[in-house]
């Protein structure tokens, strides 16, 4: 699992990523930056993971297969994997999203 951290971690302007169980929100494994609250950044996933995935199934959309959430000082990307892991990266706002969203897939699919 470290090793698919390592690759998304890599990404010039990714500050951290994150591997968190959308059931309940604990981290399973993480490489983050000083300064970033890992248990927090993973509560807001696993939530925002629940109640999208409510909302995708009410407008008949069906799952949710990447996420960006974009603030003033940063970016969250969250990639769900179908093993029930959230495979999650907090970025700098000038981060190349493409690059950091394949990594997140790849992450996704290796963690199954």
């Amino acid at each position: 699992m470290t090793g698919a951290l390592d690759l998304i971690t890599r990404v010039r302007g990714v500050r951290g990523a994150m591997l968190v169980s959308a059931e309940d929100g604990l981290v399973i494994a993480e490489q983050l930056m000083e300064g970033i609250k890992g248990s927090a950044v993973a509560a807001l996933a696993a939530s925002l993971a629940g109640r999208l995935r409510r909302a995708m199934e009410a407008a008949g959309l069906g799952s949710s297969v990447f996420w960006h959430l974009q603030a003033d000082q940063g970016t969250l990307l969250v990639v769900p994997a179908a093993s029930g892991i959230l495979v999650v990266a907090v970025a700098e706002p000038d981060v190349n999203i493409g690059l950091v969203r394949l990594e997140l897939l790849r992450a996704g699919e290796a963690v199954v």
